[in-house]
C-alpha cells in the first residue's frame, strides 16, 4: 500500500501538477497607485494618534486566507483594535485595495460605521454589525455587507483594513459613497490605524 502511494506521488510530480498546488503570485509592486487616496491619508487623525489593529486571520502583510475572499466563502476575517482615546464616541472601519483603481480611486471594498466606543472587536465570521453599528457604503452602493478580495491574475494586492476612532457619531443614512463617508469623518478622527493583508487570484 505504501509503495502504491509513493508511486502515485511520483506520477503526480512527474506530470507537473505539484507546482499548481503551491503556486504563488508575485509580490505586489513597490508603489501602490492609490496610496495617496487611502482613507488614512485623506482623513488623518488629529495629532497623528495611532490605533493598534490586528486580525486573527493573518499577520501584517501576511496572506489573506482564501475563505476570506470572494473566491471561497467571503467570510469576514475578524478585526480587533486598541489605543482609542477617551474622547472616542464611535469607530469607522474602511477596507480598500490601493493596488487597483476604479474611476481614479482605490477599490472600496467595505465599511462599517457607528461601531460603539465600547466595542473594540469584530468577530471572525460576523454576519451582522454589532448593536448600534451599521454597514456603510462600498463600490456597490450604500449599506453593503463585507466584500472580500477578488484579486485579478498577476501580482498580489494589498488590502488595507483601516480603523478610525471618531469624536462623534455619523448619520448612517446619509453615506451613499466613499466621498460622503470621508467627508462626514473629516475633522472628527481622533486616532486611526490599520492592518494590511495580501491576496492573489485563486488558481482554477
Amino acid at each position: 500500500m505504501k509503495s502504491s502511494i509513493r508511486t502515485l506521488v511520483a506520477v503526480v510530480l512527474t506530470a507537473g501538477f505539484a507546482p499548481a498546488l503551491i503556486a504563488q503570485s508575485p509580490p505586489p509592486p513597490a508603489v501602490e497607485p492609490g496610496a495617496a487616496q487611502l482613507a488614512l491619508v485623506t482623513v488623518p487623525a488629529k495629532g497623528g494618534s495611532k490605533l493598534s489593529v490586528s486580525t486573527p486571520a493573518f499577520g501584517q502583510m501576511g496572506d489573506i486566507p482564501f475563505e476570506n475572499t470572494q473566491y471561497k466563502g467571503n467570510v469576514f476575517p475578524g478585526l480587533a483594535w486598541s489605543g482609542a482615546p477617551k474622547s472616542t464616541k464611535s469607530f469607522v472601519v474602511i477596507m480598500q485595495d490601493a493596488d487597483a483603481m476604479r474611476n481614479g480611486a482605490p477599490i472600496f471594498h467595505w465599511s462599517m460605521v457607528n461601531v460603539p466606543a465600547s466595542v473594540t472587536k469584530l468577530d471572525a465570521g460576523m454576519s451582522a454589525p454589532p448593536a448600534g453599528a451599521a454597514y456603510g457604503p462600498n463600490i456597490r452602493g450604500a449599506t453593503q455587507p463585507y466584500m472580500g478580495p477578488r484579486t485579478p491574475a498577476g501580482p498580489k494586492h494589498r488590502y488595507h483594513l483601516q480603523v478610525f476612532a471618531l469624536d462623534t457619531q455619523l448619520d448612517a443614512g446619509a453615506l451613499p459613497t466613499f466621498e460622503a463617508l470621508t467627508g462626514a469623518m473629516k475633522d472628527h478622527v481622533v486616532a486611526s490605524g490599520e492592518v494590511v493583508g495580501l491576496s492573489q487570484a485563486m488558481a482554477p
